[in-house]
């Protein structure tokens, strides 16, 4: 290495980024977009701590979906996601508009549209270790009613590159937990996610840092 430290300066005529070597150590935040269809759980998780990146706007399939609150109450730019009727490139516009650099899904419960500008800059977190439990209609209490059926003694929460099929991304990440002690799903579930709370912001963390991904396969597997 050289020696360097780095930080991201902004084009300010593009809305675009470049690495830039810096002795004094100084960085300004990533700016990082969140896909929600839900509660927002997450990404009141992501609001509630400082990290490299900063949460600057949010994208929902679900106009009644409790993020949108969240969104608002924090001022945060919404967009308003037609899964129906996808309009792939005024997203990627008014992503660009508002400088995101990284957009991270987090319970949200629709195919992703690919953004060329957004190549390996899209990732999910899935509450199971894939490839096990995952795939089209493997979301939320589906996953852990069925890893409970199945009488799995470990669980845990992948992230992964966003692709055109759900959970088939390639792995960055993985933390695992041991529930032989659950008794039902709904505890698996608080346990799996107690773990997603401390798992995402440190691999996203690690993203816009670069220290990750690594060298494929290889998977970081989050320890604490």
């Amino acid at each position: 290495m050289d020696g360097c430290r780095w930080f991201l300066e902004r084009a300010e005529s593009s809305g675009s980024s470049k690495l830039r070597s810096s002795d004094k150590g100084s960085r300004v935040k990533v700016k990082v977009a969140i896909a929600v269809s839900g509660k927002g759980r997450s990404l009141e998780n992501f609001l509630a701590s400082d990290y490299p990146f900063e949460v600057s706007a949010v994208i929902t399939s679900n106009a009644k979906a409790g993020a949108v609150d969240i969104a608002r109450k924090h001022d945060l730019p919404l967009y308003f996601f037609d899964a129906k009727s996808p309009d792939a490139k005024g997203l990627e516009a008014w992503l660009k508009d508002h400088a995101i650099e990284w957009i991270a899904l987090a319970g949200f419960l629709k195919i992703f549209p690919s953004l060329p500008a957004y190549a390996s800059h899209v990732v999910n977190i899935h509450p199971a270790l894939l490839p096990s439990y995952g795939g089209h209609g493997m979301y939320g209490m589906k996953v852990h009613e069925a890893i409970a059926a199945a009488k799995e003694a470990e669980s845990g929460a992948t992230i992964h590159f966003v692709n055109e099929c759900y959970d088939e991304g390639a792995i960055i990440a993985q933390g695992k937990v041991n529930i032989s002690s659950c008794v039902s799903a709904d505890d698996i579930a608080h346990r799996v996610f107690e773990l997603e709370c401390r798992l995402y912001p440190a691999v996203l963390s690690r993203l816009v840092s670069g220290e990750l991904p690594l060298p494929q396969p290889m998977i970081w597997q989050y320890q604490e």
